[in-house]
C-alpha cells in the first residue's frame, strides 16, 4: 500500500504558507455513508418517473452515481438541484429541492447525532477522524502554518462537529461552511478570501480535500492539491472510486491518509 503518489507536481512551487482542508472524508468521518444514503435517495425518486419505471434499481443508481460526482464538496442543495433535472429528462414532476434535502437530512442527521452521542459518552475522537488527522495538524502548527477548514456542508454543523471532535482549536485561520449565501460560501470565494486576507499566491497555498470541488479551485489558483482517497468505512488503504475523481479533478498528489506524516512533511518543506 502506498503512502504518496505523485500524480503531477511532487513539491510546493513556494514554500507554503497557508494550508485549506476539507472537513467530511478529508480529515472527519462523521458522515460516513452519506453517499450511499443520497443515492439511494435519487434511486427512490427516479423510480417514480415514467422512464424509471423501465429502468432496472442497478441502472438507475449508476446514473444516480454519476449524477453525484460534479456536486461533491459543494452545499448539499445542488444535489437536490441535480436531481430535479434528471427527474425532469425522465418524464417526471420534481418537488422543492430544499423540501428534498431536509428529507435526505433527517435520514442523514439520524446517523450523525448517534455519533455526536458516542462522543459525548466519551468515545476518542481518534475513532471518527481520518487516521493521522491530529498528527498532521500538529506537524503544521508547529510549522507555523495558518490553517482553514472549509465544507460544503452547512456552517452551524462543521463547526459542532469540529467541536465534538476537539480540533477546533487548530483552525487558526477559521472553519467555513456553507450558508444562506451560496455564491458567497462557495470554495472558490473562500479560496480568493484566503489569498486575499494572507496577502499569499495561489502558489504558496496548500490544500487536502477528497473531493474534486476544492482540487479544482486550488489548482485553478496555482496552488498544490493534495487528494486524500481515504476508505472512509475500512478506515485504511484507497477509495479507488476517489482515486479516480481527484486524479480527473488535476489533484497533484494522493494519499490514502495522514498516516506517513513525516513524508507529507519532507515533501512539502524538504
Amino acid at each position: 500500500m502506498f503512502s504518496l503518489e505523485i500524480i503531477r507536481s511532487a513539491s510546493p512551487a513556494m514554500p507554503p504558507k497557508v494550508v485549506m482542508l476539507d472537513f467530511d472524508g478529508t480529515v472527519s468521518t462523521m458522515r460516513e455513508g452519506w453517499h450511499s444514503l443520497l443515492s439511494n435517495y435519487y434511486v427512490s425518486q427516479l423510480k417514480e418517473t415514467p422512464a424509471g419505471q423501465n429502468k432496472t434499481e442497478a441502472e438507475i443508481l449508476s446514473v444516480a452515481k454519476k449524477a453525484l460526482e460534479p456536486n461533491i464538496g459543494k452545499q448539499p442543495v445542488f444535489q437536490f438541484y441535480t436531481l430535479a433535472d434528471l427527474i425532469r429528462e425522465y418524464g417526471g414532476t420534481p418537488r422543492d429541492p430544499e423540501v428534498c434535502l431536509q428529507e435526505y437530512y433527517k435520514e442523514l442527521f439520524a446517523v450523525v447525532h448517534r455519533r455526536h452521542e458516542l462522543l459525548r459518552s466519551g468515545l476518542d475522537p481518534k475513532e471518527l477522524l481520518v487516521p493521522g488527522t491530529l498528527d498532521l495538524l500538529a506537524m503544521l502548527r508547529q510549522r507555523g502554518i495558518k490553517l482553514y477548514l472549509v465544507s460544503g456542508t452547512e456552517e452551524e454543523y462543521i463547526k459542532e462537529d469540529a467541536e465534538l471532535l476537539r480540533i477546533t482549536g487548530y483552525f487558526d485561520g477559521g472553519i467555513f461552511g456553507g450558508t444562506k449565501d451560496q455564491d458567497a460560501s462557495s470554495k472558490r470565494m473562500i479560496v480568493r478570501k484566503i489569498l486575499s486576507e494572507n496577502h499569499i499566491s495561489g502558489s504558496e497555498l496548500v490544500s487536502f480535500g477528497d473531493g474534486q470541488t476544492e482540487t479544482r479551485e486550488v489548482r485553478a489558483v496555482g496552488g498544490l492539491a493534495i487528494g486524500v482517497a481515504s476508505d472512509e468505512s475500512a478506515r485504511q488503504g484507497v477509495d479507488q472510486w476517489k482515486r479516480s475523481q481527484l486524479i480527473e479533478a488535476g489533484a497533484d498528489w494522493i494519499i490514502p491518509d495522514f498516516t506517513d506524516v513525516p513524508r507529507i512533511e519532507k515533501k512539502l518543506f524538504g
